[in-house]
């Protein structure tokens, strides 16, 4: 599952960069937790929890079923 979760990670990393971020994965538990490290602009943005959750969590889930959350 670490591979699919990167493969998604990869298509949603271009956006981030865009605006000055990252995100990088750390971990994938066995029981679909998604833990990931939002670096540069984003680290710091009032925003990051939004986008974590609506946005990367919200993708995630929606291509990988055994997602059950994502953790910054």
């Amino acid at each position: 599952m670490k591979e699919k979760v990167q493969e998604v990670l990869n298509r949603i990393r271009p956006s981030l960069q865009a605006d000055g971020g990252d995100v990088e994965l750390i971990n994938v538990t066995d029981d679909g937790v998604v833990k990931v490290k939002l670096k540069g602009a984003c680290a710091g943005c009032p925003m990051s929890q939004m986008t974590l959750k609506n946005g990367i969590e919200r993708l995630l889930k929606a291509e990988i079923p055994e997602v059950k959350s994502v953790e910054g």
